[in-house]
């Protein structure tokens, strides 16, 4: 798999272009974390939207090694999700393990959601959905500025 590393100037390309794509009638977002942790700060700058939620959830133990279910480290409550409507934002979609599990567990509260990535991997997905908005598919392996780089660690 090709490795790509990405520049902040790229990833303001990103966000900019997955920004035109989006609608403006949301509650809140919900970053995913880590991953989603920038990407939702830079388009909710472009929003101007200030009510930022956080789903802490953990599937990756090392590169390639998974848990056989989500773990949920943090999650905003049920009543600041219930008959909201809410953007989820990460960086990627590539198996979509971690996004259908925060899927699942707003459409138990009655949520209505979208979903935003920058990037999405239609051949890695075990999902026959996808993120109802993302910059861009990929098959990559996208390495983000935000991520340690060799020697950084």
């Amino acid at each position: 798999m090709k490795k790509r590393f990405l520049s902040w100037a790229q990833i303001e390309d990103l966000v900019d272009r997955l920004v035109a794509r989006l609608p403006r009638e949301y509650d809140a977002l919900l970053a995913i974390a880590r991953g989603g942790l920038v990407p939702c700060c830079l388009v909710s700058e472009e929003l101007d939207m200030r009510n930022i939620l956080v789903a802490a959830v953990m599937y990756y133990t090392s590169i390639g090694q998974t848990m056989d279910r989500p773990l949920f480290l943090q999650f905003p409550d049920d009543i600041l999700l219930a008959e909201k409507r809410i953007l989820v934002i990460d960086d990627v979609w590539d198996s979509g393990k971690t996004i259908m599990a925060v899927k699942e567990r707003l459409h138990a509260v009655g949520c209505r959601h979208d979903v935003a990535t920058l990037h999405y991997k239609p051949e890695h997905s075990r999902f026959p959905e996808r993120p109802d908005y993302y910059a861009e598919a990929t098959g990559d392996w996208i390495v983000y500025p935000w991520e340690p780089r060799p020697g950084q660690e």
